[in-house]
C-alpha cells in the first residue's frame, strides 16, 4: 500500500516565531518542509538547527515557483503579509500566517476575500486561542457578568536583538496594533459584545524610529452591553519592568487574574516564552453576607498543561493541518482577525488624532 503523500509546507520568515513554526513542521511525520525563505541569515541558521536538510531560497516569489507548495507559512513583517498572502492564494496554496492578518484594514479585508475566493484554509498566528490557561480564563470571565472591565498588559524592555526586532516592525505598525491585536482578540471573545467606540494615548520615547511613530500605547474600549476594556504596550530598552504583565477582569460576579509569579519577574518583559505563560489563575468571588464578609475563598486554579512557546506553535500548526485535512470552515476566524485589526487601528487613528473614535 503506497504512503499518504507529505504535505509540503513552504516557510517564508525564520526569525523568532517562524523558526518556531518550521521546528513544529520539522517535528510533523505527515508534513514536509519543501523549502526556508528569508533575505538574511536566518534561514541558514534555521536550517542548520534541523539537520541541514532543507532547500534555501532568498527570494519568496522564487521559492513560491520552484517548489509548488501544498501550504505557505508567513512570519515576515507585517508589512509583506497580504502580498505574500495573496501570492500564495493564487498559487493555489493553504496559507497560515502570523498575526498581524495585514498592515492595514483594507489590506485584511483583500487578504480574507483571497482565501475565500480560493477556497483554501487561512489561520492567523493567535497563538492565545491554543493555550488551555487562556481558553480556562476566558471561560471563568464569562461566569463574572455584564458589564466587564478588562485589565491588560505588556510592555517589553527589549535590548539586544529584540530591540532590532521592535524597530523593524515600528516601520509599519506601532506596539498597539501588532501587540494588541492579540489582546483585543482576547477581549471580544470575553465579552461577546459588539465595540462601539475607542480612544487611545501615545508616546514617542525614542528618536529610534521614524518621526510621527510611538512606540508606547494605551487603549481603551467600550462595548455596546457597557463592558470596557485597556490595553497597554510600550517596546524598548527604556521600558519599565514594573507590572509589566497585567492580565485582569473584573464583573459584578467577582474577577479572575492571571497570576504569573515567575513570568511577571524580572528580566521576563523581553522573553517570548514568559508572554504566554500563565502559572496560576486567580477566581476571586465576591459573594457577600450580611455583615459584608467574603462568603467563598478565592479559588486557585494551576492548569497542569502549561505548554511554552515551542509547544503553542506546535499545536498552532497542527490545527492548521487538521483544517487544511479535514476541510474545516474558517469564516468566523478569518473574520475575528480582520475585526480585531479594525479596532486596533481606529486605537492607531485616536492616538494620531487625539479624538475618540466611534466604530
Amino acid at each position: 500500500m503506497e504512503a499518504a503523500k507529505k504535505l509540503s509546507v513552504l516557510v517564508v520568515g525564520c526569525g523568532n516565531m517562524g523558526a518556531s513554526h518550521a521546528m513544529a513542521f520539522h517535528m510533523m511525520n505527515d508534513v514536509e518542509i519543501c523549502g526556508l525563505v528569508s533575505t538574511g541569515k536566518s534561514k541558514s541558521i534555521l536550517n542548520e538547527r534541523m539537520g541541514g536538510v532543507y532547500p534555501l531560497f532568498d527570494d519568496y516569489e522564487t521559492a513560491l515557483n520552484a517548489t509548488n507548495p501544498d501550504a505557505v507559512c508567513i512570519s515576515t513583517y507585517p508589512d509583506t503579509h497580504e502580498s505574500f498572502a495573496i501570492m500564495a492564494f493564487e498559487k493555489g496554496c493553504h496559507v497560515f500566517m502570523e498575526k498581524p492578518i495585514a498592515d492595514s484594514v483594507a489590506g485584511a479585508e483583500r487578504v480574507a476575500a483571497a482565501a475565500k475566493q480560493s477556497g483554501k484554509k487561512l489561520v492567523i498566528g493567535y497563538i492565545l486561542r491554543h493555550h488551555p490557561s487562556w481558553i480556562k480564563f476566558i471561560d471563568i470571565a464569562q461566569q463574572l457578568g455584564k458589564p466587564l472591565v478588562m485589565r491588560m498588559n505588556l510592555n517589553q524592555q527589549s535590548h539586544g536583538f529584540m530591540w532590532d526586532v521592535h524597530r523593524n516592525l515600528m516601520k509599519s505598525l506601532s506596539p498597539i496594533v501588532d501587540c494588541g491585536v492579540h489582546y483585543i482578540d482576547v477581549m471580544c471573545q470575553m465579552v461577546r459584545s459588539k465595540p462601539v467606540q475607542v480612544s487611545a494615548i501615545g508616546a514617542r520615547l525614542t528618536n529610534d524610529i521614524p518621526e510621527g511613530n510611538y512606540n508606547y500605547g494605551q487603549l481603551q474600549i467600550k462595548f455596546e452591553d457597557g463592558s470596557v476594556g485597556w490595553y497597554e504596550a510600550g517596546w524598548g530598552p527604556m521600558m519599565s519592568e514594573t507590572a509589566f504583565f497585567v492580565k485582569d477582569v473584573i464583573g459584578p460576579k467577582g474577577c479572575v487574574s492571571i497570576v504569573a509569579k515567575d513570568a511577571g519577574g524580572a528580566g521576563k518583559s523581553d522573553s517570548v516564552d514568559a508572554h504566554t505563560k500563565t502559572e496560576s489563575l486567580r477566581w476571586h468571588h465576591a459573594d457577600i453576607d450580611a455583615h459584608n464578609n467574603f462568603t467563598r475563598k478565592d479559588d486557585w486554579i494551576d492548569l497542569t498543561d502549561e505548554p511554552d512557546h515551542q509547544e503553542l506553535c506546535n499545536r498552532e500548526q497542527a490545527y492548521f493541518i487538521k483544517a487544511i485535512n479535514e476541510n474545516i470552515d474558517l469564516p468566523d476566524h478569518v473574520e475575528d482577525a480582520v475585526n480585531s485589526l479594525r479596532i486596533a487601528f481606529a486605537c492607531d487613528e485616536s492616538v494620531k488624532t487625539g479624538k475618540i473614535i466611534e466604530l
